[in-house]
């Protein structure tokens, strides 16, 4: 079973990834992000076509605590973040994701 990526956020974020032929997106504007993101989150998570979550890091800010734990934690989807500068822990992320430290120097 093949599984897709799914991005969440503003509508000039998801445009992109929908040019690039991403089919899941969730927008959620700028100024309804305090109300609505923590929905979008949930069901993009309970959705088991949806294998990555793309969403800005910035906006993990706007969801509510026991969501945030949720996403962060998740391995399947696995979340990916953009925009948070020194790699915003995609190392980890990866890690988290396929067991291992694909970086690690020692191996």
């Amino acid at each position: 079973m093949s599984q897709e990526i799914a991005v969440i956020g503003s509508p000039e974020f998801t445009t992109g990834f929908r040019l690039a032929g991403v089919r899941k997106c969730a927008n959620v504007p700028e100024d309804e992000k305090d109300d609505r993101l923590d929905e979008a989150v949930e069901e993009t998570l309970a959705d088991d076509d949806v294998g990555i979550v793309v969403m800005r890091d910035a906006d993990l800010d706007h969801l509510s605590r026991t969501v945030r734990r949720d996403v962060e934690g998740s391995v399947e989807p696995v979340l990916v973040t953009l925009g948070g500068g020194a790699g915003s822990g995609l190392r980890e992320q990866i890690k988290r994701a396929i067991g291992i430290d694909l970086m690690d120097e020692d191996e």
